[in-house]
């Protein structure tokens, strides 16, 4: 005789993906509204502030910035669409490990920005030396780093900023500014925060527009990481906790 187990709920365990649905994040104007990945929600309410990285190689083909990453927020949504903003960039930690190399000195500095078109930045070089540098050089070094960035704040939009992180321009000028005091082998823009943003929205960056497949599904957007935000995990969490066992 089989046995029946007792205090079990016959209700039956929902599938939380089947609630789900996929909608696709955007790059914004700045970088062509491009679609860098897909990311699930059960309400589009959620996918406002989750996150996105992406290389600048993957976005442009560039094989050479492939150590440049991007990093992107989600703050509306239209449709499936999860429009996002740009909110920095990093540098990628094997090619800043490959430029410290032993027998130079690298000097970090932070310089904070408003840019022309209002926007506030903060700035984050890595100096590379060829030799040691005494505490006077370096402490110079850090004043011309710092009044060439800014006057490029004030010269310069947020995007022609961007633009010349990515291009290698704004390093190479800065090195320049550098190479009067000590000279340096390199200078890298290591890594970059929006910390307030303008009126207007950046104009586009890349100069010929990314063209998408015209048969949008055999073709997978650009990889890019999405993090969810930490109130839906936690709530979805809970959720799996309380959520009772299927009966036998």
């Amino acid at each position: 005789m089989a046995k029946v187990k007792k205090g079990g709920s016959s209700r039956k365990v929902k599938d939380k993906w089947k609630a789900k649905e996929w909608y696709k994040v955007r790059a914004p104007r700045m970088f062509n509204d491009i679609v860098i990945g897909d990311t699930p929600s059960a309400n589009p309410e959620n996918l406002i502030g989750r996150t996105a990285e992406v290389t600048v190689q993957d976005l442009t083909g560039d094989f050479s910035k492939m150590h440049i990453k991007l990093n992107f927020q989600v703050n509306e949504v239209d449709g499936y669409d999860a429009k996002t903003i740009f909110t920095g960039h990093d540098l990628t930690v094997d090619y800043v490990r490959r430029l410290t190399r032993r027998k130079k000195t690298k000097t970090d500095h932070v310089v904070d920005i408003v840019t022309s078109d209002g926007f506030g930045m903060r700035i984050k070089t890595m100096n590379i030396a060829e030799n040691r540098i005494q505490a006077s050089q370096e402490e110079a070094m850090r004043r011309a780093i710092g009044e060439s960035i800014v006057q490029m704040g004030k010269e310069m939009t947020m995007a022609e900023i961007v633009k010349s992180i990515i291009s290698g321009d704004m390093g190479r000028n800065v090195a320049k500014a550098c190479r009067t005091i000590i000279p340096v082998k390199r200078v890298e823009i290591r890594k970059s925060e929006i910390r307030s943003r303008g009126t207007e929205e950046p104009d586009s960056i890349i100069e010929q527009p990314i063209e998408e497949n015209e048969e949008p599904e055999d073709e997978e957007p650009v990889e890019a990481t999405v993090e969810e935000s930490t109130e839906e995990s936690e709530a979805e969490a809970k959720a799996d906790a309380e959520e009772p066992e299927a009966a036998e």
